[in-house]
């Protein structure tokens, strides 16, 4: 005799910051919700994020820290649910934050506070969990409920949302489920790659500054549309560290970086202050950059200098000048990144265009939903990916 189906108004796949918020906001309006998720252990990416403190939101989020092929898209959704919003929730359980620099907020003591916040507020909306749970199929007919397959059991429901995120950190989890399941209801999905990670060059480009790993400095990057200025950190690999990281996602292949590595002073103002003097150019610019790096960068890109070591008085204008350029414009280019396993996010998803900005529903496949990272939206560095995993699933909450 056929077991019979779970009959759910809401079923949402994902247990993630996005899946959680959504099922909140789900249940307190008496939907009947039901949670799955593939994993053992709830919200990995929100525990590890932030260095274990979770950077939960920005209180600057807005649409201009967002990348999507659909620039308008998130407008709606970061405009119905702000930081504001968020913070009262988190204030609400008495957890304590600060904030870090250009609004990025951090619980005081660990993000295992926000995962069992939102854990708590979804069964006091009444939302029923089935994890681990492995998805075997799904499946709609023409005007009838969408019916879920799972390991355990076979689930019926009008509303199906997608809160699976993207391939980014696979050794917690990640999974390309979110994007079959697009796929396989003919919705277009735009390319991935990872974002929010750091960069690889060639080992013969970065030859001179592989022994400088772990030197950091303020610098500004540019790539593309993309301006960052953060600090910047030499790996054994290539470059890292925030303004990296922002740059990523801007980054194709074959593109340059440029690099302003005296952002707050002109070059060949300090060159002339010093004209007349003796000192060497390492150690002037020493004052103003990590010695190890001056030295490698020196001997990377003026070795003909490095080896004559000239006082300041003995270098022609000229000289002083295409000096002071390449300080202000080093151009690089990387070879590549370091991948989904370190990539804090992934860039590109579900194609928006398909997507009501207001819901979240897929618009020619009624009551199918997508939230959160699956999506082609992403966020800058700082708390934007989490607010957009509030907001999207906060819209899609008050639609299911």
């Amino acid at each position: 005799m056929p077991v019979k189906a779970l009959i759910k108004d809401a079923v949402i796949v994902g247990a993630g910051a996005a899946g959680m918020m959504c099922a909140i906001e789900a249940g307190k309006r008496g939907r009947k919700v039901l949670l799955i998720d593939h994993a053992r252990k709830l919200a990995e990416k929100i525990r590890i994020s932030g260095g274990g403190r979770c950077n939960f939101t920005n209180r600057y989020a807005k649409a201009d820290n967002y990348l999507s092929g659909n620039p308008d898209f998130c407008r709606s959704a970061l405009a119905r649910f702000t930081p504001q919003d968020f913070i009262a929730l988190v204030e609400k359980h008495g957890i304590r934050y600060h904030e870090k620099k250009l609004g990025q907020l951090f619980c005081d003591d660990n993000s295992q506070q926000i995962i069992d916040m939102l854990q708590q507020e979804s069964n006091a909306a009444g939302v029923a969990w089935q994890m681990p749970s492995q998805i075997k199929q799904i499946e709609k007919l023409s005007n009838r409920p969408f019916v879920i397959t799972t390991e355990r059991n076979t689930i019926e429901t009008d509303s199906l949302v997608i809160a699976t995120g993207g391939l980014s950190i696979p050794q917690i989890g990640a999974t390309a489920f979110g994007y079959q399941v697009a796929q396989q209801f003919g919705i277009p999905v735009t390319p991935l790659r990872p974002a929010l990670v750091g960069l690889t060059f060639n080992a013969d480009d970065f030859a001179g500054f592989k022994d400088i790993s772990g030197v950091s400095l303020d610098a500004e990057v540019r790539c593309n549309q993309g301006t960052f200025r953060e600090n910047m950190l030499f790996t054994h690999r290539g470059l890292s560290g925030p303004a990296i990281l922002q740059i990523s996602s801007y980054w194709e292949p074959g593109n340059p970086l440029i690099v302003n590595l005296l952002p707050q002073h002109d070059a060949h103002e300090i060159f002339s202050a010093q004209r007349q003097g003796a000192m060497l150019l390492t150690n002037l610019l020493a004052r103003y950059l990590p010695k190890r790096f001056i030295q490698a960068w020196c001997e990377t890109l003026l070795p003909q200098l490095s080896l004559t070591m000239k006082p300041l008085h003995q270098y022609r204008d000229n000289e002083l000048r295409s000096i002071a350029q390449r300080l202000h414009a080093w151009q690089i280019t990387p070879s590549g990144t370091v991948g989904y396993k370190k990539a804090e996010v992934t860039l590109g998803g579900v194609d928006t265009h398909a997507l009501s900005s207001k819901t979240m529903e897929c618009k020619f496949v009624p009551g199918l939903y997508f939230i959160g990272e699956v999506i082609d939206v992403t966020g800058h560095l700082g708390g934007y990916n989490f607010h957009w995993a509030w907001s999207s699933g906060y819209a899609a909450g008050h639609a299911v």
